[in-house]
C-alpha cells in the first residue's frame, strides 16, 4: 500500500488525456502543497474498520464537491480504480464501494470512460503472471462498482461493455470461481425488460445442458423464465425442468449451489427461484417430493439437508394450508426432527435458532390469519421423539401469535394431554433407539407419559411468558387445569366444573399428577410473584392464589362430582375451614401491610395442605394462633414474655413454622418467609432468635439432628431426568461405555488399599482352592485341576461380588453425606434471608448485636473449606450481610441496656480472636466487628445521673478551652477508654513485635480515624516501636503507621500544642536514631526500614510546615490586641547532620546499582528531606560534563570536531562573548560579590512559579528550604534607602554556589535581617563543604509573635514584607 501510495503520488495527475508537461509539475505541486488531508482519505479507505472507511469516504465525497473540477477529482479517479488491484484483498472492496458512491455522486462523470480506464490500468493482456489474480479481480470490482452506483442499467453501452467483460471474466474460474456469473445475474436482474430481451442472447446458451451445468447458469434461465418469458421461449423453445429427465440433474444442481453456500450458510436463490416457479406451475408436490425430500434428502450431505431445512423455512409464507400439511409431515421436517435431538454437543452447528427466526417471521406475517399460524405451530409440536416434542416448552416465537391462535393452541394442548393422538404425531426414534433391545422404550404408556409432562410445562411457560398481558380467562382455564389434575378426579360430569366434562384416553399415572403437581406450584409462583398487588391482583381486587383457595374449596363441597386423590380427615376439614374462616377476617383488614403478609402466608400453607396434609395441618393451626395473638398486639415487644410460662410466645412459634416452611426447596415460600419475617422481626425475641442461630451454627447443625428436616425434589424428578437422558441416547451410548470404563479405572484406584478382612477372606480361599487342586499329586494334576479352579472360581466370584457390594454401599453412604451436607448448606443460605431482613428492617433493635460471632464464625468456617459452589455462595452471602448491611450501616442501636460490660467483654474476645487468625482477610472481619461495637457503645450515652454532675461540671469550667470538646464527648457516651485502650494496646504492641501477625495496617488506621481521642493513647506504642531491639520490618511498619496517622485533622484537635510538640520531637528523635545507619541496608526489611524512615521524616517536615503556616495565618489575622504567642520548636540540627553525613553512602550505592529502584527510590526520598532543610540537590556528572566544557579544550580542538557548517541566519546569537563565558564558568560563582552571570533568569521564574503552582495543589509547602534561625530575638532593622537591600535584589543574590561538587542553597532570611544576608555568602563561597557554610548555632524553627514564617512560600514574604513598609 505504502509503495502504491509513493508510486501514485509521483506519477503525473493525468488520466490518459494530453496535457502539457509544463502544466503537471504545476498541478502536482499545487496538490500536494494544500491537501495533505485529502490524501489521507484515501489511506482511511482501506482501513479495515468499518465506520472509519465510510467517515473517509464521506469525507472525501464533501471534499470532490467543493472542487468538482480539477485535479483532485481526477487524482481522487486514479486513485481509487488503482486501488482496486492492490494486494490486501481486504481493502478492495473498500475502494470499489469508494469508487461506486463517487460515481452516484458525480452523475456527469462517464461510465464508459471509468470502464475503460479500468481496463486500461489492469489491462489483463499485458499484466504479468504474478499480477494477473489482482488484475482480475481489479475488473470484477470495477463492474460491481458500476453497478452499485445504481447508473449501470440506465447507460446501455457501458451495460453491454460490463457484460461482455464478466463474460471474459468467467473464463478464469481457477481465481474468480462463479462470482462474474453471480454478479451478471444480479446485474440482469436490475435491468429492465427491453435490455433484457436485447443482452438475453448473448448471455445465455440454446442450450439445455449448459442450463443446467452450473447453479448460475440455471439462475439466470430462471431470472429470464420471470422476466422475459417470450424471448426466453423463442430462444429456447418450451423447457419443462420438472420432467423426470430434468429433476436428477436439478438435483446435483441444487447440490452444488449447498456447497457454494457452505460458509455463508444462507439459502441460495437458485433454490428459492425453483420453489416459486414450482408454484406457479403448479408442480410444489412433484418439486417436494423428488427434488427435495427423494433426491437431495437422499444424499446423506449435511449442506444439502441444511438446504432442504431452509427451504422449508422460506416456504411457509409461500404454501396454502394444505400445502403446509404436505411440507410439515413429510420426510424434510422428520429429518429436521432428528437433527435437534442428535446436535447436542457445544462444536456442533445447531440448525434450531435458523430455524426459529424463520418461523418467528412467519407468525409475524400473517396476524391476520390465526389459522396459518395455528398450523404451523401445531405442526411443529407435533414432531416428537418417542411421544417427546423436539421444539423446547419454552420455544419464544409463541409470542408473536394472535389472541385467537394462542387460544386454539392452548385448547389443543389440553385436547392432547387429556386424549392423546399418538398417530396425528411425527415421531421418530434415533439409531441408537432403534437399536435398543429394552421393550417399554418403545411402549405407548411411555410416549404419552413424555407427551404430557411436555404439554403441562408448556402451557405454564405459555402462562409466563404472557406477563399477565393477555386475557384472564385463559390464565385462569390453565391454572384450574392444573390444579384439578394435580389433587383431583371426577366421579360425575357436571356443567358448574368444565374440569369434569373431560375425558382421559389413557388412564393418568401417578408420576404425571406429580409433574402436573410440580408445574402448578411453579404456575403460583409467576401469579404470586413478590406479592404486590398491582400485577398478582385480578379485577376483582383478590390474588390469584385466593380464587384458587376459592376453587379448591368448590371443589371440596362437590364430592358427589369430584373427589380429591388424598381424602382429607376430619381434622384436616375443620382446619381448611378455620383457615377460610381466618381468611375472611384478614380480607376485613387488608388496609394493613402485616395482615396482607399474613394472608399469603396462610393461603400458600393453605394450598401446600393438598400437597402434604398432615404437616400443612399442623402449620394451620399454629399460623393462625399467631396470626390472632400479632395483629392483636399493639406494642411493639423485643423481650416479650409469655403470659403461660408453659406456652412459647408466638413470635417463636412463628419462626418455626418460616424455618421450617424454609426446609422446602421453593422459591415462593422463601419469598413468602421474607415477606412474613419483615413484618414480624420487631417482636422478635432472643429465644427465637436463636432459633434461627441454630440453623447457622455449623457445629450443632453437624453434631445435633435438626428439627427441621431440609427436602430435596430430586428424588422426585429422578424419572423426569431419566427420560431426559433417554433423548439423547444415540449420542450417549458411546460416552456411556467410555464412563463407564473409567469409573471401573477409578474405582481400581480408589480401592488400591483394601481392607484387611477382604484381603484375609482372599488368602483363605486361594489356600483352600491350593489344597482341593491336590498339589502334591502331579499324576492327577489335569483331572483334579478343572475341579478345584471351578471351586476356586466360585469362591472368588462370590467374595468379589460381597467386596463390591460393600465397595457401593460406602459410595452411596458417601454420596449421601455429601447430598445432605449440601442440602444443609442450601437451606443455611435461605435461612440467611431472615438474617439479611432483621438487619436491614430492624438496625437499631439490641438482638443485632447477637448476630456478630455467629456471622463471624460462618465467614471463618467457609473461607477455610469453601471449595465447592455452595460453599462460596454461602461465604458471599454472610459476608455482604455482615459487611454492607450490618457494619456500614448508617443506623445502629442506640439502647444498650444493662449489656454494657458484656460489650466490652466481647470488643475484646473479638480482638484476641483477630490476632489469633490464620489469614489475615477473617481477622479484618473480627477487627471490623469489634469497630462496630465501638461505634455502638460510643453512640450509647451514660446514666441519667452521671449526665447530670456531668452537665453541671461542664457548666462551671471554662467552655473556651479547646481539649474540653473530645473529653466531654467521651464522658457522656458510654464508651470507657480506660478498659478499650489495654485491648487495643495489646493487639498493637502484638502487631508491631509477632512475625506473622493478621493484623494489618489498614485496620489500625480505621481505628484511629474513627477514634481520635483511642489514637491518642496508643501513640506512644508506635512510637516506641520504631527503634529499639526490634525487627526492621517491624520499625518499618511503625513509621507507616506513623506516617499515615499524623495527618488525620482530628487527633490534631485531641492535642494541646506543648503535647503535640513534644510528640513531634519525640518521632523526630526516633527518626533521627533510625537514619544513623542510613546506606547500610544489607537485607529486604533493612531497605524498607530505611525508606520508611525517610518518608515519615518527609511526613513531619509538611506536619512543621503546616503547623507554621497556621500559626502565621492567625496572626494575620487578628489585629486587635496583643496575642499570646503560641510557639512550636523543633532541634532539626541534629537531622541535618545525620543526614548530611550519610550522603556519601547513599551516592555510592546509587553509582554502584544496587538495587536500582529501591536505592533509587530512597535517593529521591533523601534529597527531598534536604531540600526541604535547605541543601540542594547537585547535578548529575553526564548533565555537568555537557553544560561546563573542559577548561584544557582550545579553540582549534574544537574547530576540529566541527563537521558541516549552517548558515548566518540560523546560527543563535550569543549575548556574552565567548571569553567571559569562559571567565565566568572556570570561577565559583560569588553571592556576595558583583551580579552572577546570566543562566536565564525568566527561565528560572518560570520554573519557581511553576514548582510553587504544583506543591499547592500537591498540598505540600510551596517553601523550598527550612531556615537557620539565629538565636537573636531581634535583628537590626533593614534600611529601605539602600538599592542593595531591596527585596528584588537580595532574591537575585541568593544564586548556587559549587563547591567540590556539591550545591549549596543559602538559607532563606526574613527581609529585615540584612546582617546575616551580608555573612551568609561570605561563608559559602570561603568554604570546603556545604556544612561550613552553614551557621554553626543551633537551628530551631519558631512561630513566635511578630516573626514571619520560615517556611512561607516567595509570595507570602513578598507581602509581608509590604505590609511592614506600609505601616512604617
Amino acid at each position: 500500500m505504502a509503495e502504491m501510495e509513493s508510486q501514485d503520488v509521483g506519477e503525473p495527475m493525468s488520466l490518459g488525456e494530453g496535457t502539457k508537461s509544463s502544466v503537471r509539475p504545476a498541478d502536482r505541486h499545487g496538490l500536494l502543497k494544500h491537501s495533505r488531508e485529502f490524501l489521507d482519505f484515501f489511506w482511511d479507505i482501506a482501513k479495515p474498520e468499518q465506520e472509519t472507511r465510510l467517515e473517509a469516504t464521506e469525507k472525501l465525497l464533501e471534499y470532490l464537491r467543493t472542487r468538482p473540477v480539477g485535479s483532485e477529482m481526477k487524482y481522487a479517479l486514479k486513485r481509487l480504480i488503482t486501488g482496486l488491484g492492490v494486494g490486501r484483498e481486504t481493502a478492495r472492496p473498500c475502494y470499489s464501494l469508494a469508487l461506486a458512491q463517487l460515481l452516484q455522486s458525480f452523475e456527469d462523470i462517464p461510465l464508459c470512460s471509468i470502464l475503460q480506464q479500468i481496463q486500461e490500468k489492469h489491462d489483463l493482456q499485458k499484466v504479468k503472471k504474478a499480477m494477473m489474480r489482482p488484475a482480475l479481480f481489479a475488473n470484477l470490482f470495477g463492474v460491481l462498482a458500476l453497478f452499485q452506483s445504481g447508473r449501470l442499467v440506465k447507460d446501455s453501452e457501458a451495460l453491454m461493455k460490463s457484460v461482455k467483460l464478466l463474460q471474459a471474466l468467467a473464463q478464469h474460474y481457477n481465481h474468480l470461481q462463479e462470482q462474474p456469473q453471480k454478479a451478471l445475474v444480479d446485474i440482469l436482474s436490475e435491468v429492465p425488460e427491453a435490455t433484457l430481451q436485447e443482452v438475453l442472447p448473448k448471455v445465455l446458451k440454446a442450450d439445455l445442458n449448459s442450463v443446467l451445468g452450473s447453479p448460475e447458469h440455471l439462475e439466470l434461465f430462471l431470472l429470464a423464465q420471470q422476466k422475459v418469458p417470450t424471448k426466453l421461449e423463442k430462444l429456447m423453445g418450451s423447457v419443462n425442468l420438472f420432467s423426470d429427465e430434468n429433476i436428477p440433474r436439478l438435483v446435483t444442481v441444487l447440490k452444488m449451489a449447498a456447497t457454494s453456500v457452505k460458509k455463508e450458510r444462507k439459502l441460495p436463490a437458485v433454490a428459492l427461484d425453483l420453489l416459486r416457479l414450482a408454484l406457479q406451475e403448479d408442480k410444489f408436490p412433484r418439486f417436494w417430493k423428488e427434488v427435495v425430500e427423494q433426491g437431495l434428502l437422499k444424499k446423506q450431505f449435511w449442506p444439502a439437508s441444511y438446504l432442504c431445512f431452509r427451504l422449508l423455512g422460506a416456504a411457509l409464507p409461500l404454501l396454502s394450508k394444505e400445502q403446509l400439511q404436505l411440507v410439515m409431515r413429510g420426510d424434510v421436517i422428520r429429518h429436521y426432527g432428528e437433527h435437534m435431538v442428535t446436535a447436542k454437543f457445544p462444536n456442533q452447528f445447531k440448525f434450531a435458532p435458523e430455524m426459529n427466526e424463520y418461523v418467528g417471521t412467519f407468525l409475524e406475517g400473517c396476524r391476520d390469519d390465526p389459522e396459518r399460524q395455528l398450523a404451523v405451530v401445531v405442526a411443529f409440536t407435533s414432531v416428537t421423539n418417542q411421544g417427546l416434542p423436539v421444539v423446547p416448552t419454552f420455544w419464544r416465537v409463541v409470542r408473536s401469535l394472535s389472541a385467537s391462535a394462542l387460544k386454539g393452541y392452548v385448547a389443543w394442548l389440553r385436547d392432547m394431554f387429556l386424549q392423546p393422538d399418538l398417530d396425528s404425531l411425527v415421531d421418530f426414534s434415533t439409531s441408537n433407539q432403534k437399536k435398543a433391545q429394552d421393550a417399554s422404550l418403545h411402549g405407548p404408556e411411555r410416549a404419552v407419559y413424555r407427551l404430557r409432562k411436555w404439554i403441562i410445562l408448556r402451557m405454564v411457560s405459555i402462562v409466563d411468558s404472557l406477563h399477565l398481558e393477555k386475557e384472564e380467562a385463559l390464565i385462569e382455564e390453565v391454572a384450574r387445569f392444573c390444579f384439578f389434575h394435580s389433587f383431583f378426579e371426577k366421579k360425575k360430569p357436571t356443567s358448574q366444573i368444565p374440569e369434569t366434562e373431560q375425558q382421559f384416553s389413557f388412564p393418568m399415572e401417578g408420576r404425571a399428577r406429580e409433574v402436573v403437581s410440580n408445574a402448578f406450584f411453579s404456575l403460583l409462583q409467576t401469579l404470586s410473584t413478590q406479592f404486590r398487588q398491582a400485577p398478582e391482583q385480578t379485577q376483582d381486587r383478590q390474588p390469584w392464589t385466593y380464587r384458587l383457595v376459592q376453587f379448591a374449596d368448590m371443589l371440596l363441597n362437590h364430592s358427589r362430582n369430584v373427589a380429591p386423590l388424598a381424602p382429607f380427615t376430619t381434622q384436616q376439614r375443620q382446619a381448611w375451614d378455620r383457615m377460610l374462616q381466618t381468611l375472611k377476617e384478614l380480607e376485613a383488614r387488608s388496609s394493613e401491610a402485616k395482615a396482607t403478609a399474613f394472608q399469603h402466608l396462610l393461603l400458600l400453607v393453605g394450598i401446600h395442605l393438598f400437597k402434604s396434609p398432615t404437616e400443612s395441618c399442623d402449620l394451620l393451626g399454629d399460623i393462625q394462633t399467631c396470626i390472632k395473638k400479632g395483629l392483636g398486639e399493639k406494642t411493639r415487644r423485643t423481650r416479650s414474655k409469655a403470659t403461660n410460662p408453659q406456652e412459647p410466645p408466638w413470635v417463636e412459634v412463628l419462626v418455626e413454622i418460616l424455618l421450617a416452611l424454609l426446609a422446602q426447596p421453593s422459591h415462593l415460600i422463601r419469598q413468602v418467609a421474607r415477606s412474613v419475617f419483615s413484618h414480624i422481626c420487631s417482636h422478635l425475641t432472643p429465644r427465637a432468635l436463636q432459633l434461627i442461630l441454630d440453623v447457622l451454627n455449623p457445629e450443632q447443625s453437624q453434631d445435633e439432628d435438626d428439627n427441621v428436616v431440609v427436602t430435596d425434589d430430586s428424588e422426585k424428578q429422578l424419572e423426569d431426568e431419566e427420560d431426559k437422558t433417554s433423548d439423547s441416547e444415540d449420542n450417549k451410548n458411546s460416552e456411556s461405555e467410555e464412563e463407564s470404563n473409567e469409573e471401573e479405572s477409578d474405582e481400581e484406584d480408589r480401592d488400591g488399599d483394601v481392607d484387611p478382612g477382604f484381603r484375609e477372606q482372599l488368602m483363605a480361599v486361594l489356600q483352600a482352592g491350593k489344597a482341593l487342586g491336590g498339589v502334591d499329586n502331579e499324576d492327577d494334576e489335569e483331572e483334579v485341576g478343572d475341579e478345584a479352579m471351578m471351586a476356586l472360581d466360585q469362591n472368588l466370584a462370590s467374595l468379589f461380588a460381597e467386596q463390591k457390594l460393600r465397595i457401593q454401599a460406602r459410595r452411596d453412604e458417601k454420596n449421601k453425606i455429601q447430598k445432605e451436607k449440601a442440602l444443609r448448606r442450601d437451606f443455611q443460605i435461605r435461612v440467611l434471608d431472615l438474617i439479611e431482613v432483621l438487619v436491614t428492617k430492624q438496625p437499631e433493635n439490641p438482638l443485632v448485636l447477637e448476630l456478630l460471632e455467629p456471622l463471624l464464625n460462618i465467614i471463618r468456617r467457609s473461607m477455610r473449606t469453601s471449595s465447592t459452589k455452595q460453599e462460596q455462595d454461602l461465604l458471599h452471602k454472610t459476608a455482604r450481610i455482615f459487611t454492607h448491611h450490618l457494619c456500614r450501616s448508617r443506623h445502629y442501636c442506640h439502647d444498650v441496656g444493662n449489656c454494657v460490660e458484656t460489650l466490652y467483654t466481647q470488643v475484646e474476645r473479638l480482638v484476641q480472636q483477630a490476632s489469633h487468625q490464620a489469614d489475615s482477610s477473617i481477622s479484618l472481619y473480627y477487627f471490623n466487628a469489634s469497630l462496630y461495637l465501638l461505634r455502638v457503645l460510643k453512640g450509647n450515652t451514660a446514666d441519667s445521673s452521671i449526665c447530670k454532675t456531668q452537665k453541671k461540671e461542664k457548666a462551671g469550667t471554662d467552655t473556651s478551652t479547646k481539649p474540653k470538646g473530645p473529653k466531654v464527648a467521651q464522658a457522656t457516651s458510654c464508651l470507657d477508654l480506660s478498659l478499650v485502650t489495654p485491648v487495643y494496646s495489646s493487639a498493637l504492641s502484638s502487631f508491631l513485635t509477632k512475625r506473622n501477625s493478621p493484623l494489618t495496617i489498614p485496620m489500625f488506621l480505621s481505628l484511629f480515624s474513627r477514634h481520635p481521642v483511642l489514637c491518642k493513647s496508643l501513640l506512644p506504642v508506635v512510637v516506641q516501636h520504631v527503634t529499639g531491639q526490634v525487627r526492621p520490618r517491624h520499625q518499618a511498619q511503625a513509621c507507616l503507621l506513623l506516617q499515615k496517622t499524623l495527618p488525620i485533622r482530628e487527633l490534631r484537635l485531641c492535642f494541646e500544642d506543648p503535647e503535640w510538640e513534644q510528640l513531634v520531637g519525640q518521632i523526630l528523635a526516633k527518626v533521627t536514631e533510625n537514619l544513623r545507619a542510613l546506606g547500610e541496608a544489607q537485607t529486604k526489611s533493612e531497605h524498607l526500614k530505611e525508606r520508611s524512615s525517610l518518608e515519615l521524616l518527609n511526613a513531619l517536615f509538611r506536619i512543621i510546615n503546616h503547623e507554621v503556616s497556621r500559626g502565621l495565618k492567625k496572626e494575620v489575622t487578628r489585629q486587635e490586641g496583643p496575642v499570646s504567642a503560641k510557639k512550636l520548636t523543633v532541634d532539626l540540627t541534629c537531622i541535618r547532620s545525620v543526614l548530611q553525613s550519610q550522603q556519601p553512602n547513599l551516592q555510592q550505592r546509587v553509582q554502584q546499582g544496587e538495587h536500582s529502584t529501591g536505592s533509587s527510590r530512597l535517593y529521591d526520598l533523601y534529597w527531598q528531606a534536604m531540600k526541604i532543610l535547605g541543601v540542594q540537590r547537585p547535578k548529575s556528572e553526564k548533565k555537568d560534563a555537557k553544560e561546563v566544557p573542559s577548561a584544557t579544550q582550545n579553540p582549534i580542538s574544537m574547530k576540529r570536531k566541527k563537521k558541516g557548517f549552517l548558515p548566518e541566519t540560523k546560527k543563535r546569537k550569543k549575548r556574552k562573548s565567548e571569553g567571559t563565558t569562559q571567565e565566568e564558568n572556570a570561577k565559583p560563582t560569588s553571592i556576595s560579590g558583583d551580579q552572577p552571570p546570566s543562566t536565564g533568569k525568566k527561565r528560572k521564574k518560570r520554573m519557581k512559579a511553576k514548582v510553587a503552582a504544583q506543591a499547592q495543589v500537591n498540598g505540600t509547602p510551596a517553601a523550598r528550604s527550612l531556615a537557620i534561625k539565629s538565636p537573636d530575638p531581634e535583628p537590626p532593622a533593614a534600611n529601605p534607602s539602600t538599592p542593595a537591600k531591596t527585596p528584588k535584589l537580595q532574591k537575585k543574590n541568593r544564586k548556587l554556589s559549587q563547591v567540590n561538587g556539591d550545591t549549596f542553597v543559602s538559607p532563606t532570611e526574613p527581609a529585615g535581617e540584612k546582617q546575616h544576608q551580608k555573612e551568609l555568602p561570605k561563608k559559602g563561597v570561603s568554604g570546603k563543604s556545604p556544612h561550613s557554610a552553614l551557621p554553626q548555632k543551633k537551628a530551631r524553627l519558631s512561630l513566635a509573635s511578630k516573626s514571619p514564617s520560615l517556611l512561607q512560600t516567595g509570595a507570602k514574604k513578598k507581602k509581608a514584607q509590604m505590609r511592614k513598609e506600609r505601616k512604617s
